[in-house]
């Protein structure tokens, strides 16, 4: 990933973020300032927890022939999403878990929309 890519999902996401903070979802973010920061915590998280999380998830994964693949990968995105919460200040989840099921799947699906706009 050159930094130019880097760049990009950092401001996607940064901006992803600021729409689903405004959305009654139980996700807040205090400031733009805040959800850049906050794309770039959630981007460190998740480098490194979704290796971590893969090889638990990889027993599983294989017990089941790959069919709850999908499901295991939004579980790392919602734990990516609550420790980057955990770790912001100024990034709350007002609902604890529910924001943050609901805010992975939300910051999912406008990461995807930007990107579909951009042509990326």
């Amino acid at each position: 990933m050159n930094i130019v890519t880097l760049l990009i999902v950092w401001i996607v996401t940064a901006i992803s973020l600021l729409i689903i903070s405004k959305l009654p979802l139980g996700v807040e973010i205090d400031t733009p300032g805040k959800a850049f920061f906050s794309a770039a915590v959630l981007g460190i998280v998740t480098a490194i927890v979704r290796p971590i999380l893969g090889l638990v998830f990889a027993v599983p994964n294989l017990l089941t022939l790959d069919l709850l693949s999908s499901i295991f990968t939004f579980m790392i995105a919602v734990v990516c999403f609550s420790i980057a919460a955990w770790l912001v200040e100024g990034f709350r989840l007002r609902y604890g878990v529910w924001s943050a099921v609901i805010g992975a799947f939300a910051l999912t699906l406008i990461n995807s929309l930007i990107y579909k706009i951009l042509g990326v």
